[in-house]
């Protein structure tokens, strides 16, 4: 018998016996009805997200970041041609709640009109954080664009390891997410410490929050502030499961577990059951390290705020920044309905919890950080508009070191190599390439809001206010950015003081730029 018929003959073998077993199985109507035929349609909605990627969706249809944000991205990472032509596909003229940034003519600042403008611009925060309560370590943030908490664990070593190398090569700070500070967290770049409910890294052998071995962090690394995680707005209220298989003995390290045992984080805080006890760990932390600590939540309810607001304006205990995480924004896991339906999206959640603090005029002793797709300059823009000092990038800057939105994080198949703890697809990140890669995309990022600011006529984006920015109520309406969220005319801004320190730091930084010469007929 030839070869090619032997292997038709065990093919069609091999062919009839899945179709005898499809017609007897009971668990698949589908395939009982259809044997063998009906196995496409489970094909093809396993790569159903890949082919809508690449196949099926339009530039302006995918979710959560659409096919141009996603090569604006990738482009700018690779500091490739990052400009589109022919205009935008966007619908602007009937998309409702459409954002539109408006320039001005003749503005104070003047952009320059050189090829690479703004390209090194570093865009420190407008505040010194820490600054309003005297913290021993208060520093002015280097960077409005910095890397939201994503953890070791959820991300691979190496991954973790390109993100802080890029933290250092653009300047800007690295959150370590709730996993604590890994070897990896230690490639130069500057961290922001979160301790969420499991306290993993600072915690005893009793699982209980240990102060000492927080101040070992500390003392240990390049720690600039701590965090305290109260939520994320892809699963609010929810505490978090790494099973023991993917427990290995450097995550149990880092965390300060026992390997090979289901890793699990409460729901709730142990060291805190109210604002009142909160405000008090927040001051001893701050008192025994020197640090700027902060508090990072959703938002759902508003009686959590005005409580903390309350209590900070009587007692003079407070939070020296706040990061508000949108119902928009990404983790490596969570039930569908709470990634889709519980919290508040970021525009919604954050100026509702800033116009708590501005009623009470605390908004300026805040550091007010945004993160849930901010890290797309139309979304950073309105952030900024609306008072946020600073922005966190957490999916955006995965998809700079390699992410495809493939969108298997939670199963340990990152084809990438960057959500997942399997060695084999690890190995194909390189951490010195991607490292890069992400800090072109933060420069970029930095450099399209600085050009916006001064279409706007400001110095920096801090600066830009409520009025610069409308949203469109249709094709022949739209309402100012302060009317939509009953703003009251300069909140959103910094303080009077903070705004004369960053037009200083700016126009020493980077020089104004001008006209053409002008004619005799100008000059005379």
């Amino acid at each position: 018998m030839k070869w090619s018929t032997r292997a038709a003959s065990l093919a069609g073998a091999a062919v009839a016996a899945l179709a005898a077993r499809d017609l007897l199985q009971r668990e698949h109507a589908l395939l009982r009805n259809f044997p063998v035929l009906g196995r496409a349609r489970y094909l093809l909605e396993s790569i159903g997200p890949e082919l809508r990627q690449y196949i099926v969706a339009g530039n302006d249809e995918e979710r959560p970041f659409t096919r141009d944000q996603r090569r604006w991205v990738y482009a700018s990472a690779k500091k490739e041609n990052n400009y589109f032509g022919f205009g935008t596909d966007n619908d602007l003229e009937f998309t409702r709640g459409y954002p539109i940034i408006k320039h001005r003519t003749f503005g104070r600042a003047v952009p320059t009109s050189t090829p690479a403008a703004g390209e090194e611009v570093r865009l420190p925060v407008a505040k010194v954080l820490g600054a309003a309560r005297g913290r021993a370590r208060a520093f002015r943030p280097p960077s409005l664009v910095n890397i939201s908490g994503m953890s070791f664990g959820s991300l691979s070593g190496k991954a973790v390891e390109a993100l802080n190398r890029g933290a250092a090569l653009a300047g800007c700070m690295q959150n370590t997410g709730e996993g604590g500070l890994s070897p990896y967290h230690r490639n130069g770049g500057d961290v922001i410490f979160q301790l969420g409910t499991a306290y993993f890294g600072c915690r005893d052998e009793q699982g209980r929050f240990s102060l000492p071995r927080l101040k070992d962090v500390v003392a240990g690394a390049p720690v600039r502030a701590l965090e305290i995680k109260l939520s994320q707005g892809a699963k609010p209220s929810l505490g978090g499961l790494l099973p023991g298989a993917k427990v290995s003995a450097e995550i149990a390290a880092t965390r300060g577990i026992t390997p090979g045992r289901d890793c699990v984080s409460p729901s709730r805080h142990a060291e805190f059951t109210d604002c009142d006890s909160l405000l008090d760990w927040v001051e001893l932390l701050a008192a025994e390290t020197g640090l700027p600590v902060g508090i990072k939540s959703a938002v759902g309810d508003l009686d959590f705020w005005v409580e903390l607001a309350d209590l900070m304006r009587d007692t003079g205990r407070g939070v020296d920044f706040i990061t508000i995480d949108g119902g928009e924004g990404g983790t490596g896991a969570a039930p569908l309905i709470f990634s889709d339906s519980v919290s508040l999206p970021f525009q919604l959640g954050f100026s509702r919890v800033y116009t708590v603090f501005a009623e009470r005029d605390l908004q300026d002793s805040i550091v007010f950080a945004g993160a849930g797709k901010l890290g797309l300059p139309d979304n950073a823009v309105v952030a900024f508009a609306l008072g946020c000092d600073m922005i966190n990038v957490g999916r955006e800057a995965m998809l700079a070191i390699g992410c495809v939105q493939a969108q298997k994080c939670h199963t340990d198949t990152c084809p990438t190599g960057v959500a997942t703890q399997n060695a084999w697809l690890a190995r194909g990140l390189d951490p010195t390439l991607k490292s890069v890669r992400v800090a072109n995309y933060i420069q970029t990022l930095r450099r399209d809001l600085i050009k916006v600011a001064e279409a706007c006529g400001v110095e920096h984006p801090g600066l830009i206010d409520t009025d610069a920015v409308e949203i469109l109520d249709g094709r022949t309406a739209s309402t100012p950015l302060r009317e939509v969220y009953g703003y009251r005319p300069g909140w959103g801004l910094p303080s009077t003081t903070d705004r004369a320190d960053i037009v200083r730091i700016m126009t020493a930084a980077a020089p104004q730029g001008g006209s053409a010469t002008p004619s005799a007929t100008a000059q005379g």
